[in-house]
């Protein structure tokens, strides 16, 4: 199995107060010993990195590095998919969906994933199935 990983379910597994804290890290443990390839892109790890910093601090930072990254098959976002993402974001028009969201979707759609594990509301907008219990 091939699943995309958000932000949103790494600060969850993360952070122990997020609301989502307990599905996910149920949702992490079982994508684990299932061997699920964890897909996620550059944008991903960007934003990630700096939600843990400024929520959590300098040893989450740590422990996301040492733990989580080596775990994930990181995707890099090049030129083309930047301006696909850009061009996605533009013609969505909508103030709450970001560059990072529309840089997933693209990636997530060159590479035919369809499963994602997220907390966002946006990828079952965008068409995606969500391996945790997101409607």
């Amino acid at each position: 199995m091939i699943v995309y990983v958000d932000t949103s379910a790494f600060l969850a597994v993360l952070n122990a107060d997020d609301s989502n804290h307990a599905e996910a890290k149920r949702a992490w443990i079982r994508l684990l010993h299932q061997h699920a390839t964890l897909v996620c892109n550059n944008y991903v790890l960007v934003e990630t990195f700096a939600l843990i910093q400024r929520r959590l601090g300098m040893e989450a930072v740590r422990a996301f590095n040492d733990n989580v990254v080596p775990v994930l098959r990181v995707e890099w976002v090049n030129d083309l998919l930047h301006m696909q993402a850009i061009n996605a974001l533009l013609t969505a028009d909508r103030r709450g969906l970001s560059l990072v969201d529309c840089a997933s979707f693209v990636t997530m759609r060159n590479l035919g994933i369809y499963e994602v594990f997220a907390f966002d509301k946006h990828f079952a907008e965008q068409g995606f199935h969500y391996v945790n219990n997101m409607p």
